[in-house]
């Protein structure tokens, strides 16, 4: 949602931070005091209740701003974002960004970025309730593939550190059951596995399957 030339700007805003696979880069029920601009690697967003349980809410990747929602509304923050890979950010000061944001004229950028994720959460609650596991395990991957800036039409995309628990999580199944769905995907030639490790052999196919593009295979 940003130009490119705003997030060049961002990247000179504050240090540099890196955080290695597993790392929590940001903690539900933390204060707002910072927010992230993500500039390598794939994060997840979890949400987790009193009750100990918890729910995927979203991948993000290199060009996402993390946790500006609690910077803006002055609230602790509501879901972890945890590292799947390693990732770079840059730490921007809460009261920095808002001048930037309001100096830049970027309110309504940020608002149709908003607008944007909540379109995304509510699709998302729609695919759990009427698409097939294997279609909504193909639509994951793809978006881990676009997110790592590797889904071409061909060539392999190599989808590392990832464990089949979050793909289940993501789509809202059990562990065995993402283990079928995987096993389907192998079949029709779309990936390959081994231990937190799928790389996709055909963007192509994988899009089919998706639903993206008419599956014929």
């Amino acid at each position: 949602m940003l130009s490119e030339e705003v997030w060049r700007e961002l990247r000179t805003q504050g240090p540099s931070r890196r955080y290695r696979e597993r790392d929590v880069m940001l903690r539900q029920g933390s204060p707002g005091a910072y927010l992230l601009a993500l500039t390598d690697g794939i994060t997840k967003v979890l949400s987790r209740d009193a009750g100990g349980g918890v729910t995927w809410l979203a991948f993000r990747g290199p060009g996402d701003l993390l946790g500006e929602a609690s910077v803006f509304h002055g609230t602790t923050r509501t879901a972890d974002v945890v590292a799947i890979t390693p990732c770079t950010a840059v730490v921007l000061e809460a009261r920095r960004f808002q001048r930037y944001v309001e100096e830049r004229g970027l309110v309504m950028d940020l608002m149709r970025q908003t607008l944007a994720r909540l379109r995304e959460s509510d699709a998302h609650r729609s695919e759990l309730l009427t698409l097939p596991l294997t279609v909504r395990l193909a639509r994951a991957l793809l978006r881990l593939a676009e997110l790592s800036g590797q889904a071409a039409e061909s060539g392999a995309v190599r989808l590392s550190g990832l464990a089949q628990e979050e793909l289940a999580q993501a789509v809202g199944v059990s562990r065995n059951a993402v283990i079928t769905g995987l096993q389907r995907l192998r079949e029709a030639g779309a990936v390959e596995t081994a231990r937190k490790v799928i790389v996709v052999n055909d963007v192509v196919i994988l899009r089919r399957w998706a639903g993206v593009e008419p599956r014929t295979v």
